[in-house]
């Protein structure tokens, strides 16, 4: 698990982290990640569950899967960890510890990196035929040029991605047909119908909205924003 003293840099890693330790506690580096493991991990990341609780969760989930006597079939979802962790993340709130005594998040990136990240988001958006897309590569592109000055601000940055990212998203679904949305959602039940017994209903009702997002920006061709990307 990650030590409480790498949070800072861990913080814009949040899903190579999951991922990764994942991978150790269910023993193999060869694991790939499902689209619906991906979506779950969006879900938390929206819902501001710490990394620390994700990390906790799932070796809590797998020291009681290997505590048992007679082991079914392997751990092949994050699904089966989503209980573990949110009864973690519970308790890192109750307790106060999420965020209490830890400084502010500084990145794992340079100037240059950010500034790069940010002006390739922006072209791609540029490059496309619709005046909606373009106006937010404009937006990225102002972002870019003051990359130096946002590396003291990430939060405030992140915040104007968050916002971008979601008029980004607001217009692709508009241009979406009838039967891509039925389309979509065929696929969503077929993907999630294995995780429904392991998760609550509040936690399938996000999931099943990140799994469409993630089709969605596929679909359309689109990337993520969100510094978390980076």
């Amino acid at each position: 698990m990650a030590e409480e003293q790498d949070w800072p840099l861990n913080y814009y890693n949040y899903f190579t982290e999951i991922e990764e330790h994942f991978q150790r506690a269910r023993g193999t580096g060869l694991f790939l990640l499902s689209p619906v493991d991906w979506a779950l991990i969006e879900t938390w990341k929206n819902q501001g569950v710490p990394l620390e609780a994700v990390l906790r969760g799932i070796d809590t989930a797998f020291e009681k899967w290997h505590a048992k006597k007679k082991k079914v079939q392997a751990v092949n979802s994050l699904s089966y960890c989503a209980q573990a962790i949110e009864q973690e993340a519970a308790e890192m709130a109750n307790a106060g510890s999420a965020s209490a005594g830890r400084p502010a998040a500084e990145a794992p990136f340079s100037a240059d990196e950010l500034r790069s990240y940010l002006s390739e988001n922006g072209r791609s958006l540029q490059s496309k035929g619709d005046t909606v897309y373009r106006e937010i590569g404009d937006s990225l592109a102002q972002l870019a040029e003051a990359a130096v000055t946002w590396l003291a601000d990430l939060e405030q940055l992140e915040a104007r991605l968050t916002a971008l990212e979601e008029k980004m998203m607001g217009y692709a679904r508009s241009k979406q047909s009838d039967e891509n949305l039925f389309q979509a959602r065929q696929e969503m039940e077929r993907q999630l119908k294995p995780h429904r017994g392991k998760m609550s209903a509040p936690q399938l009702k996000m999931l099943e909205q990140q799994y469409l997002d993630r089709r969605l920006l596929e679909d359309e061709g689109l990337r993520r924003l969100s510094l978390f990307y980076l």
